[in-house]
């Protein structure tokens, strides 16, 4: 039910962005970094999360990126997060029929995960459709732009041709959050150097494989070892 959730949610919008693939700018750690750290700068990172916090949907897409990718640089990064509330989440997911005593109880736990963590797109994406089983069109929206700006950041910053090119993502999921969005099934996973490389069956798709850079996720495990 829940993969079900995630292409139908996500599939449309970001189909246009995909298609866009010449279209990238591979992030600069070091312009980023030094950007969200300025007080004086529109992509100081405290006014980025406040806004992103309150639901500003007037956000652009370059404040997204900072958000994103400047999150490496925060204390509480981990790249090997996982979600405190996942067991209980999938549990109500699994249901055959949701009730509506289900839709408060999982709009909480999953907004208590973004809390923790705002850059979870399966939960993202979850609230978004909780919201609308529950009649509240404004919340979903909110939630599903949330959802697209952040994928798009991660779109927007790669082809996945190859490892010098691949998509930059901070969390392992968000590799498996964009292969459900576009219907695709790895058959394998690989390091290459600095990146996942996910293969897929020979002739199933136009391409081979996808590569995702994890520079900053293998510098973060690094950080945590010492």
């Amino acid at each position: 039910m829940i993969r079900k959730i995630v292409l139908s949610f996500a599939l449309l919008i970001c189909l246009t962005a995909f298609a866009q693939e010449n279209e990238f700018k591979i992030p600069d750690y070091k312009q980023i970094e030094k950007e969200i750290q300025d007080k004086k700068s529109p992509f100081y990172y405290p006014n980025l999360m406040d806004r992103l916090a309150k639901n500003d949907t007037i956000m652009t897409h370059d404040e997204f990126r900072h958000l994103y990718f400047g999150y490496v640089f925060q204390p509480k990064y981990n790249a090997f997060w996982r979600s405190p509330d996942e067991k209980r989440l999938n549990e109500i997911f699994g249901k055959e029929k949701m009730e509506s005593k289900d839709y408060d109880e999982a709009i909480k736990l999953i907004n208590h995960t973004l809390s923790e963590f705002p850059f979870d797109l399966r939960q993202l994406n979850l609230l978004a459709y909780t919201y609308h089983l529950k009649g509240d069109e404004v919340s979903a929206k909110t939630a599903s732009f949330k959802f697209h700006s952040i994928l798009n950041a991660i779109l927007s910053s790669g082809d996945g041709k190859k490892c010098e090119s691949g998509f930059h993502v901070i969390l392992v999921e968000h590799e498996y959050v964009l292969l459900n969005v576009f219907e695709l099934e790895s058959k394998s996973q690989s390091l290459v150097e600095k990146c996942d490389y996910l293969s897929f069956e020979k002739g199933k798709y136009n391409v081979d494989g996808i590569y995702f850079n994890i520079e900053k996720m293998l510098e973060n495990e690094t950080k945590s070892l010492k």
